[in-house]
């Protein structure tokens, strides 16, 4: 009698401590995926940022372009890039958007659209297409950092870049960006497609915003700049360069680095996923042991 009544009375206390560590191990992530709350909201407008990629990272010394700043400068590749260039791109590029780059029925016309453009596209993977599909999706890039360049480089030189697009690749300065604007201006342009946590999230017509969570700074900027796919095009009277390098400072800290204060962040996928667990440990233990407890009694 004495050892049952034991371990009537042990059981309920290991289930507490039980459903108390699963509690603190799956609490923290949307808590921490928030910055603080800025005191200022910059004016914006639009809705969605940026995609994801894994392409590596290799050092080209590139020539400055005309338009700088203090946060984002611009660059172009040498004109030497020019001429292998115009190979690589007829070889593995032409086929779809024509020799002169000017379109064709099975791809449009990359003329005038900058060099961030070209250089979004091809070192994320997403060009050249290897199968149609409604959005070309993130893969391995085909070429070298070196490559990618050179291909920008001629598609640069086919006509002049359009107004609102940047004449150069960007390199954005983070020590110059603002977390708390930061966290503003992508709570009000980007989380509405990206979700709060930069987990990404479908969209309509077969489109989806893809993750940020593995995405170099200069991607981010280009494709805040450049718009692709059915993210809007944020020029600079949309956003300036400082609250460009304000979300990529965001972005590469708060969502890529989150700091999960109340335990593991189950991937940044935000409150859903810790309620699942909740349920799935919390409540789903608690029946079982007391269906355990009434068989025994």
């Amino acid at each position: 009698m004495q050892k049952r009544l034991r371990v009537t009375h042990l059981l309920p206390g290991l289930l507490v401590v039980g459903v108390a560590l699963v509690g603190l191990l799956t609490s923290g992530a949307s808590v921490s995926q928030a910055a603080t709350p800025p005191t200022t909201v910059p004016a914006a407008t639009a809705s969605a940022t940026t995609a994801t990629t894994t392409a590596p990272v290799a050092k080209v010394v590139l020539k400055s372009a005309t338009s700088a700043s203090s946060t984002i400068k611009y660059n172009l590749p040498p004109s030497s890039y020019i001429a292998p260039g115009q190979t690589l791109f007829e070889l593995n590029c032409s086929s779809c958007h024509g020799v002169d780059a000017s379109g064709t029925a099975r791809a449009p016309n990359l003329q005038g659209l900058g060099p961030s453009t070209v250089d979004f596209w091809v070192s994320t993977g997403r060009m050249p297409l290897a199968v149609a599909t409604a959005q070309p999706v993130q893969k391995p890039p085909r070429f070298d950092r070196k490559q990618t360049l050179q291909i920008v480089a001629f598609v640069n030189s086919l006509a002049s870049t359009a107004p609102d697009y940047p004449s150069g690749i960007p390199t954005v300065n983070l020590s110059a960006g603002n977390l708390s604007e930061g966290n503003s201006l992508f709570v009000l342009n980007c989380a509405g497609c990206h979700t709060i946590t930069g987990a990404g999230d479908a969209l309509s017509n077969g489109f989806q915003a893809p993750s940020l969570h593995k995405i170099y700074p200069r991607q981010i900027a280009e494709a805040i700049r450049t718009g692709p796919t059915q993210m809007p095009h944020f020029g600079p009277g949309n956003l300036s360069n400082q609250q460009v390098t304000d979300i990529v400072k965001y972005v590469t800290t708060v969502i890529q680095h989150p700091v999960d204060q109340g335990g593991l962040g189950l991937g940044g996928i935000g409150p859903v996923a810790e309620g699942f667990i909740g349920l799935l440990f919390g409540v789903g233990g608690i029946m079982l042991v007391a269906f355990w407890l009434g068989d025994r009694k």
